[in-house]
């Protein structure tokens, strides 16, 4: 078990270089989830571990140990409403004329809402061949998972049937029960390690849209303060911001403007965004 002064250390450094915040009860959970890294190593002590990093003047081991901590929990068109949203946005803006679109997910984890958010553009545009989506996380594991593209049957079952065969390609012989993301979806996604803790962030402006959704329950109010100005100026104006359904951020959004729970829009002068039920 990690005694009081190492976990005090550890969560210190974790919350330094990632904004990921560990509360007094969470010894127990750092405890189990760098001892597979300390196993790795041979090292018996999770103080000598800490040492461990503090010598490692790369940072790999640091990559390791974020990797470790940061919880990653996602499936296919998870909070469906957003998707809803999304499809009513983008037809929206391409009967304006808008033929480029330019969008964020800042928490991608393992891939699957990016490739949500892929899908969900391929079918609501008539023409998605000038689409950029930016897919990034702290996690070089999960980044790693998700630009492979390859999921298990469980993870993709709830996809309707037609996007499936669609949008994926099945495995056979050593590959199958897997299925892998099709080239016309994959190509659309640009994979990047970004810390949202470290801004400002490595993507250009203007964007169209941004999905950060729940990750940012794990920062603390200094930091979603930060984040969500930083996200505020990447936004074009009529750009929007969907987070988690479960993260509150009341007195938090002063610049956005609510649209619905979890939707929020930067406003234009003299325009006025609806979102289609």
């Amino acid at each position: 078990m990690i005694d009081k002064q190492t976990f005090n250390k550890l969560r210190q450094l974790v919350y330094r270089e990632s904004g990921i915040s560990l509360g007094d009860n969470k010894d127990s959970l750092v405890s189990a989830r760098v001892a597979k890294r300390m196993r790795a190593l041979g090292i018996p002590t999770h103080r000598e571990y800490l040492e461990y990093i503090s010598r490692d003047r790369e940072g790999n081991e640091l990559v390791h140990l974020l990797d470790a901590i940061s919880t990653n929990v996602t499936h296919f068109f998870r909070e469906g409403r957003h998707f809803e949203v999304l499809t009513s946005l983008v037809r929206g803006w391409e009967k304006e004329g808008q033929h480029r679109f330019y969008l964020w997910c800042a928490a991608c984890s393992s891939g699957e809402e990016p490739y949500s958010i892929a899908i969900t553009l391929r079918e609501a545009l008539a023409d998605p061949r000038d689409v950029k989506i930016v897919a990034s996380d702290i996690s070089t594991r999960v980044l790693k998972k998700a630009q492979q593209g390859i999921f298990e049957a469980r993870q993709v079952e709830k996809i309707p049937r037609l996007m499936l065969v669609r949008y994926f390609k099945k495995g056979h012989g050593r590959g199958d029960g897997l299925y892998r993301v099709k080239p016309c979806i994959r190509e659309m996604i640009v994979f990047r390690r970004i810390n949202l803790a470290a801004p400002p962030y490595p993507v250009h402006a203007p964007l169209d849209l941004i999905f950060c959704r729940n990750v940012m329950i794990y920062f603390d109010n200094e930091l979603r303060r930060r984040l969500l100005a930083n996200m505020y100026d990447l936004l074009r104006p009529g750009g929007y911001l969907m987070v988690g359904h479960a993260e509150s951020l009341s007195g938090m959004l002063s610049s956005f403007k609510s649209v619905e729970p979890s939707v929020y829009i930067k406003p234009v002068a003299a325009r006025k965004e609806r979102v289609g039920r």
